[in-house]
C-alpha cells in the first residue's frame, strides 16, 4: 500500500501536488486543535486514573502511543487552551504552532494573551522566545570566569572492519549555548582555552582606557567588529588591482569589490531569493553573487542587478534560464566562453 501511494503521486503535477500537500497540513492541524481540545477536556476527568495510570501524561504515552515531547506539549497547550480557548483556532488555522504556544503558555494572562498570541503568530521558535523575554525579564547573567578540569577522554573503541572500510568514532562538541534574557540580550556560554584567556585578559589591559570596567561583553564586541572588518577586507578586496588583465567594464563578467560589499551589506550577507509566497531564503551559507538579468542576456555586474543567492537557488534560477532558453532564442552571449547565469562565489 505504501508502495503504491508513493507511485501515484509521481504522476501528479506540481500545483496538484502543492495541493495536496496544504490540504494535508490542513487537517493535520485541525486534528492537532480538536486532539488538543479533547486533551483539555480528558484532563478535568479522571480517566486515566480510572484506566490505571497516574498522571494524563502516562496516559499520552501509553495510551495514545504519543512520544514523550509530543505528549508533554500537547498537555500543556491543553491546560493553557482550556484558559484561552483563542489558543485553539490559532492552531486549528495555523498561525501559531504547539512550540510557541508551549513557549508562552506560563507568561499569559488574562489581559495580555490575546495579545502575546497575535505577536507570535507566524513566528519560529527562536522569534517567541524573543516574545518570551519581553513578557519576563531576566536579569543579566553574571560574568564569570573558572578554571575547568581536562576532559576525560574516552577511549575510542575497537575499530569496526566492514570488508575494506574502517569506521571509528569520533568525539564530538557541543555548541556554545545561546539564550534570550531580556529585549537585545543574550546569554552566551562557552568554553575557551588557556591561550584565549591569555589574550582576553591582554585586550582588557589594552582597552582599559576605553573600556574601565574590562566588561567581557564589550570586549567581545570590539573583538567581534574588528574580526568582521578585517575578513571584510579580505573576502571583497579593498581595491582592484588597476591594470588587472580581468576587466570591469560593460560586457565584463567580473564584479567589482564595491560592487561586492555594497551587495553583501545590503542583503545582510543572506540568500535574496522571494518564492512565489513572498517568502525570503533563510540560508546565510554558501551565498553566492547571482546576476537578476543574467550575463549571457547583457546583465551588468551593478549593484541593481546582483542579488545574494545560496547555492541552491543559485543553481535553481540558472537551471529555470536555461530551460526557457530552449524554448526560445536564446541571447549571444558576451564574448567567448561558455554561458553561465550567475557569477562564481565569492
Amino acid at each position: 500500500m505504501p508502495l503504491e501511494v508513493l507511485t501515484s503521486l509521481r504522476h501528479l503535477t506540481d500545483d496538484e501536488l502543492v495541493a495536496r500537500v496544504k490540504g494535508l497540513a490542513g487537517r493535520e492541524r485541525g486534528a492537532t486543535a480538536l486532539l488538543v481540545a479533547h486533551l483539555a477536556e480528558l484532563d478535568t476527568r479522571d480517566v486515566h486514573l480510572r484506566a490505571g495510570f497516574s498522571s494524563l501524561f502516562a496516559y499520552c504515552r501509553a495510551e495514545l502511543a504519543l512520544s514523550e515531547a509530543e505528549a508533554y506539549s500537547r498537555i500543556e497547550v491543553a491546560r493553557a487552551a482550556r484558559r484561552y480557548p483563542v489558543i485553539l483556532e490559532l492552531l486549528a488555522s495555523g498561525a501559531l504552532n504547539l512550540t510557541s504556544v508551549r513557549l508562552l503558555a506560563p507568561h499569559l494572562t488574562p489581559e495580555n494573551h490575546r495579545q502575546a498570541l497575535e505577536s507570535a503568530r507566524g513566528k519560529g521558535k527562536s522569534d517567541v522566545e524573543e516574545i518570551v523575554v519581553r513578557l519576563a525579564p531576566r536579569p543579566d547573567v553574571v560574568a564569570t570566569l573558572r578554571k575547568l578540569p581536562p576532559p576525560r577522554v574516552a577511549p575510542l573503541p575497537a575499530p569496526i572492519r566492514v570488508e575494506t572500510v574502517r569506521i571509528t568514532a569520533q568525539p564530538r562538541t557541543a555548541p556554545p549555548a545561546v539564550a534570550p534574557l531580556a529585549p537585545d540580550r543574550y546569554r552566551l556560554q562557552l568554553t575557551i582555552g588557556g591561550d584565549t584567556l591569555e589574550k582576553l585578559r591582554l585586550a582588557k589591559d589594552l582597552l582599559r582606557h576605553a573600556i574601565p570596567s574590562g566588561d567581557d561583553a564589550q570586549i567581545l564586541d570590539r573583538a567581534l567588529t574588528a574580526l568582521l572588518i578585517e575578513l571584510a577586507r579580505k573576502k571583497f578586496a579593498a581595491t582592484d588591482a588597476p591594470g588587472a588583465s580581468r576587466g570591469s567594464g560593460p560586457g565584463s563578467r567580473h564584479i567589482p569589490a564595491e560592487v561586492r560589499r555594497a551587495v553583501w551589506l545590503r542583503d545582510l550577507g543572506r540568500c535574496a531569493f522571494v518564492g512565489i509566497d513572498g517568502r525570503r531564503c533563510a540560508e546565510r551559507a554558501f551565498v553566492e553573487f547571482h546576476h537578476l538579468k543574467p550575463w549571457v542576456a547583457g546583465g551588468e555586474a551593478t549593484v541593481s542587478n546582483i542579488q545574494l543567492r545560496c547555492r541552491r537557488h543559485n543553481d535553481y534560477e540558472a537551471r529555470v534560464f536555461f530551460e526557457r532558453a530552449e524554448a526560445a532564442p536564446a541571447a549571444a552571449p558576451h564574448g567567448g566562453g561558455a554561458p553561465k547565469a550567475a557569477s562564481p562565489p565569492p
